[in-house]
């Protein structure tokens, strides 16, 4: 009988913490290996104090400038800050033009940010030829 209570209650935890979202179900599993063309949904961030990206970059707790090329990427991906610093090259399905950016911060996948997002300055979306005022666009990204 204690056995039973016992497992009922490791059940009973196992559920909770996957309904709390601490499970790392909400971001794909990726491996450390190189991305190469991995195809994402590019959408504008604020990098600068009051926007519209929250609190200061995860990656060294400071505010960055629009004017930078950067990059924020969901958790999956940002792998617990590893790709800090490290540059990506962003290619654009619509203008064919790429460019690279530097993960300065995380999308955190936990509190609503999808998977493929690829959540860039206005910088980058300046050098790919791309409106701001359009939100979202298919792109493909690659370490570089």
């Amino acid at each position: 009988m204690a056995y039973a209570k016992l497992a009922a209650l490791a059940v009973l935890v196992v559920l909770l913490w996957a309904s709390t979202g601490t499970v790392a179900r909400s971001s794909p599993a990726v491996s450390t290996s190189k991305v190469d063309g991995m195809p994402g949904v590019m959408t504008v961030n604020g990098f600068e104090r009051g926007e519209d990206g929250g609190g200061p970059a995860e990656c060294d707790g400071k505010y960055h400038s629009d004017d930078d090329m950067l990059v924020a990427l969901p958790t999956g991906l940002y792998q617990g800050g590893a790709r800090c610093f490290k540059m990506i090259r962003i290619t654009s399905a619509g203008t064919g033009r790429s460019v690279e950016a530097m993960v300065v911060d995380e999308c955190d996948s936990r509190k609503g940010c999808k998977n493929n997002i690829v959540d860039t300055s206005k910088a980058v979306w300046k050098a790919l030829g791309l409106d701001t005022n359009v939100g979202e666009v298919p792109v493909t990204w690659s370490d570089v």
